[in-house]
């Protein structure tokens, strides 16, 4: 869980610090103009390291703590010492990437945060273990049924949109966590049909 433990540690130095200067902040944060004009590719992962609040901050490291180090391992094995980081990186590219293009050029348009990166890793959990039991506002719940509620709530809010958060992330986000996996480690997939065959199971 090393790896798991740097990105949080990275992330929330990071974040404390934008969140009191506002000139870093705003050069982290994903902005279309600063892609297309000055070719600045690296918001494209940089906006995962700020975040609006200490709230959303907060959130998004707690469920990364818990899920990233249950899983780590699993990329680790498969890819290397630097499977699980580039994983996420990957997960922050590819989350945000179909949002980008619906809005590069739209002016008015920021992004951060590292939500679409943690979905893909509670998604890749829930692949090896749906049926565990998981606390979502101290209410617990099987994995599987929270992903379900959450793609759901995604989906939803995602066509109503006005609430500033960037729902279409979470979405991609979880879809790459899957395939990613899945692409990997082709057994899982059998794997998750039968533990979910068997409510209760692990």
């Amino acid at each position: 869980m090393i790896t798991t433990i740097l990105i949080i540690l990275v992330t929330c130095v990071v974040s404390f610090i934008a969140l009191q200067n506002r000139k870093l902040m705003n050069d982290l944060v994903l902005w279309p103009p600063a892609i297309n004009r000055s070719r600045e590719y690296y918001r494209l992962v940089s906006y995962g390291l700020v975040h609006a609040d200490f709230g959303h901050l907060f959130f998004n490291m707690l469920t990364l703590f818990f899920f990233g180090r249950a899983i780590e391992t699993v990329y680790t094995n498969a890819m290397g010492p630097l499977g699980f980081v580039t994983f996420y990186i990957g997960a922050l590219l590819c989350s945000i990437l179909p949002t980008y293009i619906k809005n590069r050029k739209n002016a008015g348009y920021t992004s951060l945060g590292a939500s679409g990166a943690v979905s893909a890793v509670l998604f890749a959990f829930v692949l090896f273990a749906p049926w565990s039991r998981i606390l979502v506002f101290i209410v617990p719940m099987p994995a599987i049924l929270y992903a379900i509620l959450f793609v759901a709530y995604s989906i939803y809010m995602d066509r109503r949109g006005g609430d500033n958060v960037n729902h279409g992330a979470h979405l991609w986000g979880a879809a790459y966590g899957v395939i990613f996996t899945i692409a990997l480690r082709p057994g899982v997939l059998p794997r998750f049909l039968e533990i979910i065959s068997q409510p209760g199971a692990s």
